[in-house]
């Protein structure tokens, strides 16, 4: 039987099998571990996390704010934050302004078809998404990870439902070294535990550094990260075939996701479709 172990869970395609128990007895395998040993240990992980929450209690991943769970928003912030909800472009995932079928590809798409199948984003790229993403990226903000990752399942069920492969894009390494950690890989690796999809941190390599590219415009973003991308060598034989979703942070004109696809579908790469948090999207969404 075909698997991975992800986070102490078996996991094949499509379904998670049985979370294990200490001393890796599974839930319903029959294995009798005794009454009063499992109510010892529940009530003792009971007290570790009333404890824990007194210690360090949960807090709204936005602006601090008391809240009743860990990795939650509060009421003001959730109401915030603008989830990518159809109508959209079955191609780019950016939102419609009325609803014309499921299937329906907004009029850029068709004029200038992206290298990647399919884009969907959980919520729009407003102030709160720029402020719960900059925690998280650069205030080393962790806890927001179980959240985000929640939101991509959600928003990227119909590609998920085909992958293969799940793949961050990657930083190139002077930027890993001084950011710590590449937030994408952080991001998929949760998503990847979450649904079985085989993970592959490392498929792509950033060889080229290239400058921010918050305030370039969008033919300014297609240049700098132009040959900035690479498959992992002997990645090609992984590629060849498969369903690969990319997934980032943020998406903001498309072309780092963009250049990241047109290196995977020369690797031979069957469709490649992209996930992230936040998209941003033109006032009113766009045209049909």
């Amino acid at each position: 039987m075909a698997g991975i172990m992800v986070g102490g869970t078996f996991a094949r395609k499509g379904r998670v099998r049985d979370r294990l128990m200490p001393y890796g007895a599974p839930l319903g395998s029959g294995m009798d571990i005794g009454t009063g040993i499992a109510d010892r240990w529940s009530a003792g992980w009971r007290r570790a996390l009333l404890f824990a929450d007194i210690a360090l209690p949960p807090l709204c991943l936005g602006c601090g704010r008391g809240v009743d769970a860990h990795g939650a928003l509060c009421a003001r912030c959730w109401s915030e934050i603008e989830f990518i909800e159809r109508p959209f472009c079955a191609v780019t995932g950016l939102p419609f302004s009325f609803d014309t079928g499921p299937d329906t590809v907004s009029a850029v798409a068709l004029a200038q078809p992206p290298a990647y199948a399919r884009a969907r984003a959980a919520m729009r790229y407003n102030d709160r998404a720029a402020a719960l993403l900059h925690r998280f990226k650069y205030g080393d903000r962790m806890e927001a990870a179980p959240a985000f990752a929640r939101w991509l399942v959600r928003s990227g069920a119909e590609l998920l439902a085909d992958a293969d492969l799940l793949a961050p894009v990657p930083l190139h390494e002077r930027r890993l070294f001084s950011r710590r950690f590449n937030q994408s890989a952080e991001l998929s690796r949760r998503v990847a535990a979450s649904t079985g999809v085989v993970h592959m941190p490392e498929l792509l390599q950033r060889v080229r550094a290239t400058r921010p590219q918050v305030g370039l415009s969008g033919d300014a973003r297609r240049r700098n990260v132009a040959g900035a991308f690479r498959l992992a060598n002997g990645a090609d034989a992984l590629v060849r075939g498969r369903r690969v979703v990319l997934v980032d942070d943020v998406m903001t004109t498309g072309a780092t996701a963009e250049a990241c696809a047109r290196v995977l579908r020369r690797g031979g790469a069957a469709e490649v479709s992209v996930l992230c948090v936040a998209r941003v999207v033109p006032g009113g969404g766009v045209s049909i």
